[in-house]
């Protein structure tokens, strides 16, 4: 059934380069990199007794494949341009498999940091390959359709994460527990890996005519490493004077970056190398405001997941498996807005993202006020309600978004720019996280951790929320403007054709 949708999706099929069974296997990694986001917030409490892990190594083990990740995606996707798309995906897909095996045999703390780290690097292997693969290959008048089912896949492996990661741990089979977890990406990526090899395109990129630029993604990882360590583990150590040092540290290092980036961009082709960073991409105003407006709705979408489920567990005392659970309506909702995305985005435009972008301001606006009603169980159908409604804003924004932030790349920088995309997504996502969670635990903390403490909390993170989402809205609005006005003369001459 489901590669029957997924066929569907790319209208013609191998005419266009990229069967249905071919686009559901490049999607699997897309699912699987969500998930192992997610999957360990609700493992984190018995994988902490069984390793006798202290807070610190728990917040690397939670926050080193989403730090990892975004360090390498850039390179990740640079390689894919370099040595070739599908050869990326699977390589990336062993090394997901491995580090996740590496993972789910950890004997203590520091083992499982390491093989956490190593699946972080193997998720930025592999995941850029995959806008990559869709904006090479896909032609255009499909392209929607299939970025559709990318947003359902990000946001279902998402929520899974959530509701899943509670079962699995609840289940403990074989009395595995929470390594279950872990373990489960063994199959799915063993036959993922075989398949990918045997059904993935591999279009032509310009793999032997540039050398990979080692100084330019040295400097990439480290700038992101820079920001992100200190956001990931800042707030759980109390911001002390490293965190600072490493945040005040990055901005130099990301100036370095970009001088060598221009300057090796203005070098004679083959020169010296490709840069890992193709500037050339902001170039288009669509791809600047897409990237910001995908960052913006990341950053939101992070922080809501992670302040919520606080709310439900701390706030109104439900245990892992029941948040999970109550977040099972807004994957529904988010599933059925992203099948029929592209429907909507063809007949309405731009308008519809404007649309959905809207639904979910609403939604956050009402939750803002179910928060600062306090800590109230009776409102829990309300606060599910609401995050369901949500869910369907969300479904309709981020396909469209990411399909806008692209729609000028050339087949030659797939890999660059979804490269690019996907880190200031992952970027945004973990600062998001940071800054509106430590918000969050001050504003819960000044009443002791009541439950009073985390309505208040709530209020607060789904107000920051709120402006992310104002901001989103603003910026689409404009994109599609840009994108009614780029339009008028073709619709024009179409006119004149008919006449």
């Amino acid at each position: 059934m489901v590669t029957n949708q997924v066929a569907a999706a790319t209208g013609t099929g191998r005419a266009q380069g990229m069967t249905g069974g071919a686009l559901a296997v490049l999607l699997t990694a897309t699912f699987i990199g969500a998930f192992d986001v997610f999957v360990v917030n609700v493992a984190a409490p018995s994988l902490q007794r069984d390793l006798h892990a202290s807070d610190a190594l728990l917040q690397l083990v939670v926050g080193g494949y989403a730090f990892a990740y975004a360090a390498g995606l850039i390179t990740g996707g640079r390689l894919g341009d370099v040595f070739g798309h599908r050869r990326m995906y699977v390589a990336g897909m062993v090394a997901f498999t491995v580090s996740s095996l590496a993972c789910g045999l950890a004997r203590s703390p520091v083992e499982l940091v390491a093989a956490r780290l190593a699946e972080g690097l193997s998720a930025a292997a592999m995941l850029p390959q995959v806008l990559a693969l869709i904006t090479a290959t896909i032609s255009p008048p499909s392209r929607p359709r299939a970025l559709g089912l990318y947003g359902l896949a990000a946001g279902a492996g998402s929520i899974a994460g959530q509701v899943l990661g509670g079962v699995l741990v609840s289940a403990n089979l074989a009395g595995l527990g929470w390594r279950l977890i872990f373990l489960i990406n063994l199959p799915i990526g063993a036959v993922t890996a075989v398949l990918a090899a045997r059904w993935l395109p591999d279009p032509a990129t310009r793999r032997g005519r540039a050398n990979l630029d080692l100084p330019g993604a040295l400097g990439v990882a480290c700038t992101l490493a820079l920001a992100l360590l200190p956001l990931t583990v800042g707030a759980d150590e109390g911001w002390p004077p490293w965190t600072w040092a490493a945040l005040g540290a990055a901005v130099p290092a990301g100036a370095v970056t970009l001088w060598w980036q221009r300057r090796l961009g203005r070098a004679e082709n083959g020169h010296r190398g490709q840069p890992v960073l193709d500037l050339s991409l902001f170039r288009h105003w669509t791809f600047r405001a897409g990237l910001a407006a995908n960052a913006c709705f990341l950053a939101y979408f992070g922080s809501f997941m992670f302040a919520l489920t606080l709310f439900l567990q701390d706030g109104l005392r439900l245990d892992a498996l029941q948040a999970g659970l109550a977040f099972a309506p807004a994957g529904v909702m988010f599933s059925g807005a992203a099948l029929a995305g592209s429907r909507v985005l063809h007949r309405y435009g731009p308008r519809a993202v404007v649309a959905g972008s809207l639904i979910t301001v609403a939604a956050l606006a009402l939750l803002l006020v179910l928060a600062h009603a306090g800590a109230n169980r009776a409102n829990l159908p309300w606060i599910i309600l609401v995050a369901a409604v949500a869910s369907l804003g969300n479904g309709i924004v981020l396909p469209a978004l990411i399909g806008t932030s692209l729609v000028k790349v050339a087949p030659h920088q797939a890999g660059a720019g979804a490269g690019l995309l996907t880190t200031a997504q992952q970027f945004a996502s973990s600062a998001g996280v940071a800054v509106i969670g430590t918000v969050f635990f001050v504003i819960a903390g000044r009443s002791h951790s009541s439950p009073g403490g985390f309505a208040a909390g709530m209020t607060a993170a789904a107000g920051a929320c709120l402006a992310l989402l104002t901001a989103v809205t603003v910026l689409t609005a404009l994109i599609a403007r840009t994108t009614r006005r780029d339009e008028a003369p073709r619709r024009q001459d179409a006119r004149r054709t008919r006449s």
